[in-house]
């Protein structure tokens, strides 16, 4: 009789071991430029960089302390008049070691969503060598495309993609 319910408990074991040993790892989708920018859909549930955001849920996030920085038409040259804005976040980031950077990139509703998500990364990495030139280190930095889907003006005229042609900051610790 105990031989018979020897080949269910075994089974029973193989099953459970199986279940609690196979665990999927999370698949990485996009690529990273491995200078901190993301490309792609390497981000984690918030729609964050991963990484971006510690375990414990202790990240606190201050968005909107700084202007944005705004771009010409189909460029990610950061232009001499929206330098000293991000001079500005240099300098308060020196001030305090312990807070790092999201730079955002954004785009008016013009071209792909392939193009502008492409757009948005350039524009974002630019800002982010900017602040590497002006001595942060690129370790704090991290850079995240939003292309076109999150607009800052919802009209359909040249002043309103003026608005949506920007790099915004997000601080962290």
């Amino acid at each position: 009789m105990k031989k018979r319910w020897f080949p269910v408990v075994m089974m029973g074991l193989v099953v459970a071991i199986a279940f609690t040993g196979c665990k999927t790892k999370r698949k990485r989708g996009g690529l990273n430029d491995n200078v901190g920018g993301v490309v792609g859909s390497e981000l984690d549930i918030y729609g964050d960089p991963l990484g971006a955001r510690p375990l414990d849920g202790s990240m606190q996030e201050f968005a909107n302390q700084f202007m944005p920085v705004y771009f010409e038409y189909d460029s990610s040259s950061v232009g001499p008049s929206e330098r000293v804005k991000v001079e500005e976040v240099a300098s308060y980031m020196r001030s305090n070691p312990t807070m790092d950077i999201i730079v955002e990139g954004h785009c008016d509703e013009r071209g792909s969503r392939e193009y502008n998500m492409a757009l948005g990364e350039r524009r974002a990495l630019a800002v982010r060598a900017y602040l590497i030139g002006l001595g942060i280190d690129g370790g704090r930095i991290q850079t995240k495309s939003y292309g076109e889907e999150n607009p800052a003006s919802m009209t359909h005229d040249e002043d309103g993609w003026a608005q949506n042609r920007r790099s915004e900051f997000v601080l962290f610790y």
